[in-house]
C-alpha cells in the first residue's frame, strides 16, 4: 500500500521577477503566475488527487484553487505551510540583503539552523510543516492508492521533503531551487522491519493492489518517506 504526495510551488509573483524577499508577506500572482498555475493545473488534474492542502498565503491558495477547481475539490488551507518568515529581509531585494548583511544569504542557504535576522530557520519551517504532514496520514484514510496535493512555497517544499526524507541538517541543502509551479513528488510506504510481510515486493512497486504491508492504526504515524522526483513541471513529468 502507498500514498503519494505532491509538493507544488505557487506560481510566479512580481516579487519572484524582481529579485525580492518575500517570506510571509501575502503577495498575489503575476499574469504569467496565472497562466502557470493553470497550466500546472492540467497536468495535475490526471494524478488522482484525493485532497487539495495550502498555505493560507494568496500566491499559494489561488495556485492550490486552479488545480481545485479543475477536479471539482475543495481546498483547505493551513499557515503552518506558510514561506520561511524572513524577518528583517522581507520586501527586500538581493542586492540590498548582500550589502546590509554580506555574506549572509550564502549562510543562510547552506545552513538549515540559521535563520535571517527576526526570522526562522528551515529547520523550524520543516518541524512546523511536517506536523501537518504527519496529521493528514493518521486522518486520511482513503489516501491509500491515492494523490494528496500540497500548495506551498519553495523554501517551505525543500525543508519539508529533506525532514520527511530523514535528512541530515548538512544534507538539506542538496536540492536545488524549486521553480515556481514545480513540484516533489514523494511516495509513503510503510516503513519496513524484520519480519513485515513481503517488504521486497512492497518496496519495488507501487501500483495499485500490489501485495505487501498495509498502513494501519499501529504503523501509520511511522511512514518511509521515498522521493520520486524533484522539480518536476509541465514539460517533464
Amino acid at each position: 500500500m502507498t500514498r503519494r504526495l505532491i509538493l507544488l510551488r505557487h506560481g510566479q509573483t512580481d516579487y519572484n521577477a524582481t529579485s525580492r524577499m518575500q517570506g510571509q508577506l501575502d503577495t498575489e500572482l503575476s499574469e504569467l503566475g496565472i497562466r502557470q498555475a493553470e497550466d500546472a493545473a492540467r497536468v495535475l488534474a490526471g494524478q488522482n488527487i484525493a485532497h487539495v492542502v495550502s498555505s493560507d498565503l494568496t500566491r499559494a491558495h489561488k495556485t492550490a484553487q486552479a488545480v481545485a477547481d479543475l477536479i471539482q475539490a475543495d481546498v483547505t488551507t493551513d499557515r503552518r505551510l506558510r514561506e520561511t518568515h524572513l524577518g528583517e529581509w522581507q520586501a527586500k531585494t538581493h542586492q540590498e540583503i548582500d550589502a546590509a548583511y554580506p555574506g549572509a544569504r550564502a549562510k543562510w542557504r547552506h545552513d538549515p539552523q540559521w535563520a535571517p535576522p527576526g526570522g526562522e530557520s528551515r529547520i523550524e519551517v520543516a518541524r512546523r510543516a511536517r506536523q501537518l504532514v504527519d496529521e493528514l496520514m493518521v486522518t486520511r484514510s482513503d489516501w491509500n492508492n491515492g494523490t494528496v496535493l500540497i500548495v506551498a512555497h519553495g523554501g517551505t517544499i525543500n525543508a519539508l521533503t529533506s525532514n520527511l526524507l530523514g535528512l541530515e541538517f548538512d544534507q538539506y541543502p542538496m536540492f536545488s531551487g524549486l521553480g515556481n509551479t514545480c513540484w516533489a513528488q514523494l511516495t509513503a510506504r510503510p516503513r519496513y522491519y524484520p519480519g513485515s510481510e513481503n517488504p521486497e515486493d512492497d518496496l519495488k512497486n507501487s501500483t495499485v493492489n500490489t501485495p505487501g504491508p498495509v498502513f494501519d492504526r499501529n504503523n501509520v504515524g511511522n511512514a518511509q518517506w521515498y522521493l520520486d522526483g524533484w522539480n518536476m513541471g509541465v514539460t517533464n513529468s
